[in-house]
C-alpha cells in the first residue's frame, strides 16, 4: 500500500495502485456526474478508487460501490475507503465487467459511472504491461460490453456518465443506445479555447427521450497560460 496524500486541503486522502495513477479524467467525470437524487451508485473499473472518494465526498446520501477486475488494485480501493471512513457507504467488489449480470442485480443502480479504457485493439501499440494495456486498450472489455453492463445495472431513468476520446464520440453514442441509454448531456473537455477538444464527458439516460444538451466546453487553460477558474474550482485549488 502507498502513502495517502491529500486530494485538497482538508479533503479526502488517496493512495494510488501501481497501475492507476490519479488522472484529470476521472477527477472531471467526478465533477460532471449528476448525483442528484441518486442513491446507489457503481464505478466500473474504479482502478484505485478515486471516483467512490470523489462522489461520495460530494454526496451524504449516496452510496457507492466500486468493480475492479485486479485484486491489488481493488484492495487499494477499499483501503482508500477505509482512511476515509468511507467503507459504510462504500465497498469495492473484485470481479469482470463483462460478468456483472452474475454479481448484481438487474437495474440495482441509479448511476453508472466509468472512466474505461479509450482505444479499440489494433487501434496502436498498447504498453508491455498486461495491467498498463488493460488500462488503456479495449483488452479486457469493450466499449460495446462496457454499455451492456451499464445497460443491465442502471435502473430505468437511471444515469450512465462516462469520460472518453472525442473522436470516439459516434461509437459512444451508438452503443448507448443499442443498450438502452439516451444520450442526454455532452461537454467537450480543451486544453485551451485554440485548442481542439482532448476528452468528451457524456451522460446517457436509461429510456430516457431523445434531446441532448451540449454544455459549454471545460478549458483547462485560462488565456494566461494557467489553470482555469473551473479547472481550480474543481480541484478545490480556490
Amino acid at each position: 500500500m502507498g502513502e495517502f496524500q491529500e486530494l485538497w486541503p482538508g479533503g479526502p486522502v488517496f493512495s494510488q495502485a501501481a497501475h492507476f495513477p490519479l488522472g484529470t479524467d476521472s477527477v472531471l467525470l467526478a465533477a460532471f456526474a449528476n448525483v442528484r437524487g441518486v442513491k446507489e451508485g457503481i464505478d466500473l473499473g474504479c482502478g484505485s478508487g478515486v471516483l467512490l472518494l470523489l462522489l461520495l465526498t460530494r454526496a451524504v446520501g449516496l452510496r457507492m460501490t466500486g468493480l475492479e477486475l485486479l485484486a491489488e488494485s481493488a484492495e487499494t480501493a477499499r483501503d482508500n475507503l477505509r482512511a476515509n471512513g468511507l467503507e459504510a457507504r462504500g465497498e469495492v467488489v473484485c470481479g469482470d465487467i463483462r460478468d456483472s449480470r452474475t454479481l448484481f442485480g438487474s437495474g440495482a443502480f441509479d448511476l453508472v459511472v466509468a472512466n474505461p479504457p479509450y482505444y479499440p485493439l489494433g487501434s496502436g501499440a498498447l504498453p508491455d504491461d498486461p495491467a498498463q494495456a488493460a488500462a488503456r486498450g479495449e483488452v479486457s472489455c469493450t466499449l460495446c460490453e462496457l454499455c451492456a453492463a451499464a445497460g443491465y445495472l442502471c435502473r430505468s431513468g437511471g444515469r450512465f456518465c462516462l469520460v472518453h476520446k472525442p473522436e470516439r464520440l459516434a461509437a459512444v453514442f451508438g452503443a448507448m443506445r443499442a443498450h438502452g441509454f439516451e444520450p442526454k448531456r455532452l461537454r467537450l473537455v480543451c486544453v485551451d479555447a485554440g485548442a481542439a477538444p482532448s476528452l468528451i464527458l457524456v451522460e446517457g439516460r436509461r429510456g430516457g427521450k431523445p434531446g441532448l444538451s451540449i454544455e459549454p466546453a471545460l478549458f483547462l487553460r485560462g488565456e494566461d497560460g494557467g489553470e482555469s477558474a473551473e479547472l481550480r474550482r474543481i480541484y478545490h485549488r480556490e
